[in-house]
């Protein structure tokens, strides 16, 4: 009976991103998953209680701040940590479409659940600020600020690409202009932890 969940769960969110790369947000219905997956749609009700919680949950696993962990233990470690982070965001960023369209949704939306995974992500970004401030001996806010301003810059860059090729002569509908940005990347996280 339980491997019965957990494969109806593991297909209905199997279908979900299917249909967000598909058609994105604007066509989503419990009735047009349900069917999509050929499951009833009372078990959606029953395993995730709302269309939105079943999107939720694809976004729990999908989302690059809620589905990784990282560690920051290692002291003399921590600056190439710090730039491996980055570098994996910006990696995900640029393969996930689906990714690219959930925060495009996420950002034209305000309900409970959109609230809920914010309030989440939030506590994800400030426990691995403070890990770094902890070990480093930097203060919160600049580690705040730098970490704040290369993960949303890049979050809107990488969305912005599939619509524009070009952001300020950096070629960010290709791997190279990507390539271009880690490396400038990489400089202001060494400048940042240089002082």
């Amino acid at each position: 009976m339980e491997r019965d969940r957990e494969a109806t769960e593991k297909r209905l969110l199997e279908t979900i991103g299917e249909m967000i790369a598909e058609q994105g947000f604007e066509n989503l219905g419990v009735n047009a998953v349900a069917a999509q997956a050929g499951v009833s749609k009372i078990l959606i009700y029953r395993y995730f209680g709302s269309l939105d919680g079943l999107i939720a949950a694809y976004i729990r696993q999908h989302d690059f701040w809620l589905a990784s962990s990282f560690d920051f233990s290692d002291t003399a470690q921590i600056v190439p940590a710090v730039k491996e982070m980055f570098r994996r965001h910006m990696e995900r960023l640029q393969q996930d479409p689906i990714l690219r369209k959930l925060y495009r949704w996420e950002l034209s939306s305000n309900n409970e659940m959109v609230k809920e995974l914010r309030e989440q992500r939030e506590k994800v970004g400030l426990a691995l600020i403070k890990q770094v401030c902890k070990r480093t001996g930097r203060p919160q806010q600049e580690i705040a600020a730098m970490s704040s301003l290369v993960t949303a810059s890049v979050t809107y860059l990488a969305m912005l690409g599939d619509y524009c090729p070009v952001y300020n002569g950096i070629k960010i509908g290709e791997k190279s202009g990507w390539k271009k940005m880690y490396r400038e990347v990489e400089k202001l996280v060494d400048k940042v932890f240089s002082d």
